[in-house]
């Protein structure tokens, strides 16, 4: 499926992972209203922020010394679990290895994309119940995912500094908020061309 979109085939890692699409702050998170059938209160963990908005899923392919190539884009509720979204996304996926932070670890997932898929899901090691600290070996592994997972990151910074995507105060519907982060999308793949 994924040959479809003109990724290179001879790479087969991709990482996955979601930004926050703000409509209101947490100081509003609780009263707002607007796009409510597209948009819910969440909380996103990697900057401390609860909000209401929705969440913009990607699926990269990995380049060496470039920058990720998305391969496929979706939507959710602030709330809706990354794990629910990403089994989404994967569904149609075959023969791929997928770096994922550890919102997406769950070994029962991981078995079944490996055995229906051929989808490797790589996370980092969480710690156990009463572990301080991670042994000297999972703390290399899980350096070497989050290093293998940074172009994401940087594929999202570099998505909000050219198109401000994640600030949607200002949309009140749900066409709106549609029309508001297609647009940027749109813009972010014409600068991204040129």
């Amino acid at each position: 499926m994924l040959s479809s979109f003109g990724l290179d085939t001879s790479h087969t890692d991709f990482a996955i992972d979601s930004m926050p699409i703000v409509v209101a702050g947490s100081r509003r998170s609780s009263r707002a209203k607007a796009a409510s059938e597209l948009c819910n209160k969440g909380y996103c963990a990697s900057k401390g922020l609860y909000y209401y908005g929705m969440k913009l899923h990607v699926l990269a392919q990995c380049n060496a010394r470039s920058a990720s190539t998305p391969a496929i884009m979706t939507t959710s509720k602030a709330s809706e679990y990354d794990l629910n979204v990403a089994g989404q996304m994967l569904g149609d996926v075959r023969n791929i290895r997928v770096f994922a932070d550890k919102a997406y670890k769950s070994k029962r997932w991981e078995q079944q994309m490996l055995a229906e898929n051929n989808v490797k899901i790589v996370t980092p090691i969480k710690l156990s119940k009463g572990q301080e600290k991670l042994l000297y070996f999972d703390r290399l592994f899980s350096s070497a995912v989050s290093r293998v997972r940074q172009p994401i990151e940087s594929l999202f910074n570099w998505l909000q500094e050219k198109t401000n995507i994640q600030k949607a105060s200002k949309v009140r519907s749900a066409a709106g908020l549609t029309a508001f982060i297609f647009a940027r999308i749109a813009c972010a793949c014409f600068w991204f061309d040129s």
